[in-house]
């Protein structure tokens, strides 16, 4: 039997609603954001420091995940 999956009112599971709100950078805005160079998210992108989704040739990067990896960066220094 498959498991149960909760559904919205509009008929969407709870993680379709949760895809739906996040919102992806590209690695120009992530650099921008980070103040770092492209090749640098690449790097971090390519190393699994920074989790990324492929799109065709793009890299697209969750911006609840740079987030958190620049929160992580400042506590580790702190």
């Amino acid at each position: 039997m498959p498991d149960r999956v909760d559904e919205t009112p509009g008929g969407r599971s709870d993680r379709a609603a949760d895809l739906g709100q996040m919102r992806f950078l590209t690695v120009a805005e992530v650099a921008a954001l980070m103040r770092v160079s492209r090749m640098t998210v690449y790097r971090l992108v390519h190393s699994g420091e920074l989790p990324a989704v492929r799109v065709g040739r793009s890299f697209r990067v969750p911006e609840r995940t740079v987030h958190d990896y620049l929160r992580d960066a400042f506590n580790d220094v702190g």
